[in-house]
């Protein structure tokens, strides 16, 4: 089943625009559910494209210092994550290679086949 794309004409998007500017609709969302309008982002990418972002409302978070605390070590958390699991990977690597140097080294053929050998 095809997603249904809509367009809506420059006219359009400026009257609900100038709608919002007049103060005929408080909200975006008014604005949208006045005409139907599907996407969360549609109206404030209009604003934007036609210069009037002091219409889009800002979002101001506060947040006690607990929560940001929180969120800090959160960070910190990945971060260290992020480390462990790209040093797993180096060793990972390292592994590999000294298994074909063994290999190699001591005539034992190709490392697939010695793994082979070896799960068996």
């Amino acid at each position: 089943m095809q997603k249904e794309v809509i367009r809506y004409s420059e006219s359009f998007k400026l009257q609900v625009v100038s709608e919002l500017e007049s103060g005929k609709f408080r909200t975006h969302t008014e604005a949208r559910e006045a005409y139907g309008i599907n996407g969360q982002a549609t109206i404030r990418s209009w604003l934007k494209a036609y210069g009037r972002t002091e219409l889009i409302p800002k979002m101001i978070r506060v947040e006690t210092m607990t929560e940001r605390d929180h969120i800090k070590s959160l960070k910190k958390e990945i971060m260290q994550l992020k480390n462990a699991v790209a040093d797993a990977k180096l060793q990972e690597v390292i592994h590999k290679a000294a298994f074909e140097v063994v290999c190699e080294e001591y005539g034992l053929g190709c490392p697939a086949d010695v793994k082979k050998k070896i799960d068996v």
